[in-house]
């Protein structure tokens, strides 16, 4: 039998049900990935059209669900926001961050299941997006890509130094040589690499000055970091756009 639950959840992706309602992917903070139906939502009435802004992906929601895990869709009882955007669904180059963040959940993450931690480096990031500067934005994938790896299980091990100067992108370790294939990256993006590795506060993202090309560079260098740790990761489509918009 369903029970309700109190949960905070993160809009992942949404499709059209029916004739006037969605079924939403979010990323809950209880119960980790879950479908729900949401009824009525598409109505073309204001009421209805006020609505659908609730479920557009990156949305940050308070919700009531029903939760039977026995079932790949769920119900949701009701919800409200629980953090309100100044800036991320309006900002050219912070919604194109969001959403570049947010399809590489919908890429990375395979199983339902819970990681609170994981729901808390999503939401902060989001919300310091909201708020941040637009150095601090310029730099977040490169932070919210390499900390995801963390909280999916694969941390990048030891740090930039003269003896370790090397970064195994397929070990995700720093090492003393090149290895005898073609994923690693060395030098000053090993460097900037470590820095951004060991970042504990968001604002630190201000200080990191970077030129397009070695940004460029990085999020590649990341992006084939995690698709050699996720399995069926397929291809990321925001990125590109992403690169445009930092550019």
């Amino acid at each position: 039998m369903s029970q309700v639950h109190k949960t905070k959840g993160i809009v992942l992706r949404t499709v059209k049900y029916g004739e006037t309602s969605v079924i939403a992917s979010v990323y809950t903070e209880l119960f980790g990935v879950q479908s729900y139906i949401v009824k009525g939502v598409r109505q073309t009435n204001k009421k209805g059209s006020n609505k659908a802004s609730f479920f557009q992906p990156a949305a940050i929601l308070e919700m009531e669900v029903y939760n039977n895990e026995f079932k790949n869709l769920q119900f949701i009882k009701d919800y409200q926001w629980d953090h309100i955007y100044t800036s991320v669904f309006f900002d050219v180059v912070k919604n194109a961050v969001a959403m570049y963040m947010i399809e590489l959940l919908q890429h990375s993450l395979k199983q339902p299941e819970a990681n609170p931690e994981l729901f808390y480096l999503i939401e902060d990031s989001l919300k310091q997006l909201d708020k941040g500067s637009e150095a601090l934005a310029a730099n977040l994938p490169l932070y919210f890509t390499l900390h995801l790896g963390t909280e999916l299980g694969f941390q990048i091990q030891g740090e930039y130094s003269s003896s370790t100067p090397v970064l195994d992108l397929a070990e995700g370790q720093f090492v003393t040589e090149h290895p005898d294939h073609q994923q690693y990256i060395d030098g000053e993006l090993a460097k900037i690499t470590s820095e951004i590795n060991a970042i504990t506060f968001y604002t630190d993202l201000e200080q990191v000055k970077l030129g397009r090309n070695t940004r460029r560079q990085l999020l590649e260098a990341y992006q084939k970091y995690i698709l050699l740790h996720v399995q069926d990761f397929g291809e990321m489509r925001s990125w590109k756009v992403l690169q445009e918009v930092l550019g």
